[in-house]
């Protein structure tokens, strides 16, 4: 199956979802979120450098379990209004 590329609003949703997670995670260790999350640490590195811009759902509730941030607020962030994207480019 071939995947298509990411649109500038998925990737700028994605740069917004890991800057919101890395700041939520605070002192704890990209590890230790990791393992309570049940998702490996490359995951996690991956997302919250924007490497990842689209995570699977399960992955996102699983690090709203365990992080101090709702999951609509991490929704919140994935999600562009179009007056948003004019920043992006």
């Amino acid at each position: 199956m071939v995947r298509l590329p990411l649109t500038p609003r998925q990737r700028e949703g994605g740069r917004r979802l890991g800057a919101l997670l890395r700041e939520a995670r605070g002192e704890r260790t990209l590890n230790e979120v990791a393992v309570a999350a049940s998702i490996s640490p490359e995951t996690l590195r991956k997302i919250e450098t924007g490497r990842m811009a689209t995570p699977a759902f399960a992955t996102v509730a699983a690090l709203s379990s365990v992080l101090p941030v709702p999951l609509q607020e991490l929704a919140d962030a994935c999600t562009l209004r179009d007056v948003d994207l004019e920043d992006v480019g």
